[in-house]
């Protein structure tokens, strides 16, 4: 079982605020350091799988800049092989507004260069390598999908916060074997139109302290599984990350052939821990502290 995550490289500045919405005249004292951070998506799910042992490889664009060297410095520290193109529009960058309470506001900078395709001749070569790949819902991305099928490879992603209507998730809401979205802004019925219009066998919706919900296929007339939430077993200190470990637990489950109910279980577990502890190599889970709180 290995795994390609293709896309959502970069660099977060985390600024810890009073509260959302920040309020102020023209300027707001933030309540701790601010600090940059290689993280995003795609990082952050590569992290969690190699913390639960899945090999996994990552491909991605990065800017001839200084945040892309530190995106490529920190993938050789944490031993996780990193495939890149050169982006013309360098390394993505977002701002991370962080309240006491976990809740967050990501800003991105958009640096993704409309009509960019990542080369064929950086993925293909891994594709034989790998029975899985999992998709960041950056625009080229969606343009590798004809290429998975044809390899024969499963296919997940993440769609965020969709509404179940904007335009640009559709390729991926669609063309996704395993669908991870938050319900946040998804639309009533969405989920269900993702199984029926799509070739998905598996939605996952995810709502924070309230646990998370699996629409499959395969459950009929029981209807959707919900799993509440655990409890973290710590103080909440940062809520990054946290839909990235409960996909890569729920993924290393399901490849590995675990149960449907026994998967979201292990991914409600994962991303609960991942809420304890500042985003970072060490926020995830490992396969010896799953298996304890199981």
């Amino acid at each position: 079982m290995s795994v390609l995550v293709v896309g959502g490289t970069g660099i977060d500045t985390v600024v810890p605020v009073a509260g959302l919405p920040v309020l102020g005249a023209d300027s707001a004292r933030p309540t701790g350091p601010i600090h940059d951070d290689v993280s995003h998506t795609g990082t952050c799910v590569a992290l969690a799988l190699h913390a639960l042992g899945v090999p996994v490889t990552v491909a991605d664009t990065i800017g001839a800049d200084d945040a892309g060297r530190r995106v490529a410095e920190a993938f050789a520290s944490w031993g996780i092989p990193l495939h890149t193109a050169v982006s013309p529009g360098g390394t993505r960058r977002a701002v991370n507004l962080m309240s006491p309470d976990g809740r967050r506001l990501s800003l991105y900078d958009g640096r993704d260069v409309p009509g960019y395709r990542l080369p064929a001749s950086l993925y293909l070569p891994l594709l034989s390598e790998s029975s899985h790949a999992h998709l960041t819902i950056n625009d080229f991305a969606r343009h590798l999908l004809p290429d998975l099928r044809n390899a024969g490879v499963t296919v997940s992603t993440d769609l965020h916060d969709w509404d179940g209507t904007n335009p640009h998730h559709l390729d991926f809401a669609l063309g996704a074997d395993i669908v991870f979205v938050s319900a946040v802004q998804l639309a009533a019925g969405a989920a269900e139109r993702i199984l029926t219009d799509g070739v998905a066998s598996h939605v996952l919706v995810t709502d924070g302290a309230k646990g998370a919900t699996l629409f499959s296929r395969e459950t009929g007339a029981k209807g959707p599984r919900h799993q509440p939430a655990t409890d973290p077993g710590a103080p909440i200190a940062d809520t990054n990350g946290a839909g990235d470990a409960f996909a890569a637990a729920f993924l290393r489950a399901w490849l590995a052939g675990d149960s449907d109910d026994e998967s979201l279980r292990q991914a409600v577990i994962a991303g609960a821990y991942a809420c304890t502890r500042p985003v970072g190599p060490d926020c995830f889970i490992d396969r010896a502290e799953l298996a304890r709180r199981r």
